[in-house]
């Protein structure tokens, strides 16, 4: 066991690239875009494409700072150095929560997959079970890891490039399902689907579609163990509006296309609805198994982000020592033991709310609004690295589109977003916790001031050099 040592390098082109697309692929696309649908018709594909759209220049402003200084092992350092030591704090502890929280969605979701084939199986111990599978894997080394991130990614797109496929040569043959829709492109554009609830349920569907972008930010966190990043950072970020337009967009289009979105249930994946209207039930098992297989990756990321966030923390004192702890093969063991303890607390909510969905929108509902937190302190930090540091940016050559006017466009948003929240009683009670969870971060930062080592913006000189 080593203390204070050194993140290693495992991750390699292929791994980044693919973390990178399971993170645009979220739970919520799978999990969540039947009840999106369900109360936003088919203006849902204009709610993915515009949240795309604003997501692109947070990663485009997070890699350019990543890049600026390669010490910076994750945005955390960076809100730190052009925010204070409060931000990286904040941030840190806050994305920690954010991952928490938006796992055990996933450890919840898998147990609702799985009920799919085991009707009587209690949820919570197929949840248990990949919890505890996922931490020893974590245990072993990063490129384990980024194995398993890698085969996961690969059958999500396997599964969404089979639905277009199959919705696509549905809707060529005006297939007419058993309940006897007829699949038809003009599902999509009939005048009656697209904002059905009216402006409020358009603005609903913002919430579960929030989250099923929660991840996209992930290569920030991989940065200090990525070979090459000057290279493979913005190869991955730069692949996000095509990952938008095909796994969300596409697929949507083929879903609503072939069932209606009528006839779309809240509760059920529309994955798995598609196959079943369409007649081939034996295939919604073999999708549900691909979403089930989703969740597990987005679970897995879960895992493995929090303790990377711990462990920054640790080594500016902002977390206990403990989690500086690295095993031979540098994973922050510690680290992600605690997390893991906490993703289990959490699953015992499954005790209390038997009924998954429920669970599912609260929890992420809360990892939304920390999720946009985090992405709105990034481009706060853009906004003031480039009044701060207007050399790094010159000598950038991986430099934000829009700058200074897109990030602030961003922010504005962002806040419309979670004024959104506000409006959906589901939504409202997660709205109205959160300010707890940053009064304990204000009050937890001004205790711990005085042992926390200073990580705030250096000398003006020194970043000339």
């Amino acid at each position: 066991m080593v203390t204070g040592g050194e993140l290693a390098r495992g991750l390699s082109n292929r791994h980044i690239q693919l973390i990178s697309i399971g993170g645009a692929i979220g739970t919520g696309l799978f999990m969540g875009a039947g009840k999106t649908i369900s109360i936003s018709g088919t203006s849902i594909i204009l709610t993915y494409m515009i949240i795309g759209f604003f997501l692109f220049f947070v990663m485009r402003a997070m890699g350019e700072m990543l890049l600026s200084d390669l010490k910076y092992k994750s945005f955390a350092d960076f809100c730190s150095t052009y925010l204070g030591a409060w931000a990286g704090f904040f941030i840190g502890w806050s994305y920690w929560l954010t991952w928490v929280v938006g796992s055990i969605a996933d450890y919840v979701v898998v147990g609702g997959y799985l009920q799919f084939w085991f009707p009587t199986l209690p949820a919570w111990v197929p949840a248990v079970s990949t919890l505890a599978a996922l931490l020893l894997l974590n245990v072993l080394t990063v490129k384990l890891f980024g194995e398993l991130e890698f085969w996961f990614a690969i059958i999500k797109i396997i599964a969404i490039v089979s639905l277009i496929s199959v919705g696509a040569y549905l809707t060529s043959i005006s297939f007419v399902s058993p309940n006897g829709v007829r699949s038809s492109l003009s599902n999509v554009i009939e005048r009656e689907s697209f904002m059905p609830h009216g402006l409020l349920g358009f603005f609903a569907g913002f919430q579960i579609a929030i989250f099923s972008f929660a991840g996209i930010e992930l290569v920030g966190t991989t940065a200090a163990e990525t070979k090459d990043p000057e290279r493979n950072l913005p190869r991955a970020i730069n692949a996000v509006p095509l990952r938008v337009i095909l796994f969300y967009v596409l697929s949507l289009i083929c879903i609503i296309s072939v069932s209606s979105w009528s006839k779309i249930s809240a509760h059920v994946s529309p994955f798995v609805q598609l196959f079943v209207a369409a007649g081939f039930p034996m295939v919604a098992g073999v999708i549900n198994f691909v979403v089930t297989t989703s969740a597990m990756s987005a679970a897995n990321s879960g895992v493995f982000s929090t303790s990377r966030m711990l462990y920054g923390l640790a080594m500016k004192s902002d977390a206990p020592k403990i989690f500086k702890w690295l095993t031979s093969h540098s994973v922050p063991v510690m680290g992600l033991i605690f997390s893991c303890l906490c993703m289990l607390a959490g699953i015992l909510l499954l005790f209390i709310i038997p009924d998954v969905m429920s669970i599912f929108t609260i929890v992420s509902t809360v990892s939304a609004i920390l999720f946009i937190f985090v992405w709105s302190l990034i481009l706060v930090a853009y906004i003031v690295y480039r009044m701060r540091s207007p050399d790094l940016h010159a000598k950038s050559k991986f430099k934000m589109p829009g700058g200074v006017p897109m990030a602030s466009i961003s922010l504005v948003f962002f806040i419309f977003v979670v004024g959104l929240l506000a409006l959906d009683a589901d939504t409202r009670l997660a709205l109205r916790l959160m300010p707890l969870w940053f009064l304990f971060l204000f009050v937890a930062y001004r205790l711990t001031g005085r042992s926390r080592r200073r990580f705030a913006l250096p000398p003006r000189a020194e970043i000339a050099e």
